[in-house]
């Protein structure tokens, strides 16, 4: 079968799916959650034996120790997409909820009410519990989902999605609600962001050339799930200890992932003092720093930040410093360099976090907290479909209910227009 006919045929697989899950009963749709938590917890071994496949393969291909690190399945993990399971079974079933109903002066009422998109496509790289996270949340929100995951975690993708079609089978729903992908071909992208007929929505996870290519070629709504230059801006007002323990936790906690801190933004009335611990910290931590001309003045050592350097994920331990004038220079950096995914204030002036707070436009802002809380689990929302920095549908981290849409449901009493 050629690539193009394996593509349409998956995808036409998923739209059938999709028909069958639209009205699936949240008990057996949490039944399923339940029963891919336990397979989780009951084949660690199957999953170690095959997330060790793609490392090794991923030593071999010399890919760096902080992208290994996004691919590593350790026990944390695997409790982590358990819990994540259990918590979105846990959920409110956003299907059929009803939301600004209103009666008319004539009597009609007008409602809308949550319904699912249909069937959703993933791309993602590195990641694997994405796979897991998608499937259940998909799943919540009555679609199909189509996975297509990076050829370096080929093996584990495999294995996780064999766990959610077992548990998919044994509930009776259809197993093509979930399919991963078979092939690693990169020219399957373009090919099934153009199944109009079949897919609803697209939702890219990955680095800027990714979200080109599926840009470029997308015939469907694509919601992006856009790179992570993320800012920590510590204020003159900070209070000292605060402000090393999150600058430190918000680079090197995982370096690896798109809510890491990329650029520590300095005001030029913290004291310097206070400025050079910080930068001491992160550099005992392993950090390279790289700076502008006055923040270079305040430890030896550091590399020259380049005008590139500002706009870049480096998804490792490297880091921008820059120091900047005040809460206005802080929110003209981020207006121009900032990816609109996360950025934050430290400070003990409220008045300050404030007007940071309302005039950072950044899917989050976050006052005396690091970026990297800027997840799905840390929000409550059991797990995250991923992190939009889109403005439209959905923005910041993605729960269930950011994979419905809605319908205008009227009810009349034999009502005519006049």
């Amino acid at each position: 079968m050629s690539l193009e006919n394996e593509i349409a045929s998956l995808s036409r697989r998923a739209k059938k799916a999709a028909e069958t899950v639209y009205a699936a009963p949240s008990l057996v749709k949490n039944r399923v959650l339940h029963k891919a938590a336990a397979l989780l917890i009951a084949e660690r071994k199957m999953i170690a034996t095959a997330n060790a496949r793609d490392i090794v393969a991923a030593r071999k291909a010399g890919l760096s120790g902080t992208m290994v690190d996004r691919l590593t399945l350790t026990d944390t993990r695997i409790n982590t997409m358990v819990k994540g399971l259990r918590e979105v079974a846990a959920q409110e079933d956003p299907v059929g909820m009803q939301y600004e109903a209103r009666t008319r002066p004539n009597g009609l009422h007008i409602a809308k009410v949550r319904v699912p998109i249909g069937v959703v496509l993933i791309i993602y790289e590195s990641r694997p519990n994405v796979t897991i996270d998608s499937a259940a949340l998909c799943l919540k929100a009555g679609n199909a989902v189509i996975l297509r995951g990076g050829k370096e975690a080929f093996w584990s993708n495999n294995a996780l999605v064999t766990i959610f079609r077992k548990a998919l089978r044994s509930a009776g729903v259809a197993t093509d609600t979930v399919q991963l992908v078979q092939t690693t071909d990169r020219a399957a992208i373009p090919l099934l962001v153009r199944q109009t007929e079949c897919i609803d929505l697209a939702i890219p996870r990955g680095g800027e050339h990714l979200i080109r290519t599926v840009m470029e070629n997308a015939r469907i709504p694509v919601l992006k799930h856009y790179k992570g230059v993320c800012n920590v801006y510590i204020d003159r007002y900070a209070d000292p200890a605060m402000a090393q323990r999150i600058a430190v936790n918000a680079k090197v906690q995982r370096p690896g992932v798109c809510n890491a801190a990329e650029t520590l933004l300095l005001d030029a009335k913290l004291d310097k003092k206070t400025s050079a611990r910080i930068l001491k910290a992160l550099m005992e931590k392993g950090v390279t720093l790289k700076g502008c001309a006055r923040s270079r003045s305040l430890v030896p050592g550091m590399a020259v930040a380049r005008e590139a350097d500002y706009y870049t994920e480096f998804l490792d331990l490297i880091m921008n410093v820059k120091v900047v004038d005040s809460v206005q220079g802080a929110i003209d950096h981020i207006t121009k360099y900032s990816s609109h995914h996360t950025d934050a204030i430290v400070t003990r002036n409220k008045k300050r976090a404030q007007e940071f707070l309302a005039r950072v436009d950044s899917s989050s802002v976050m006052w005396n907290a690091s970026t990297r809380f800027s997840d799905g689990g840390e929000y409550g929302l059991g797990a995250e479909i991923g992190i939009s920095t889109d403005k439209i549908h959905a923005r910041g981290p993605m729960g269930a209910y950011d994979l419905t849409t809605y319908k205008w449901v009227v009810v009349g009493k034999g009502h005519v227009r006049k």
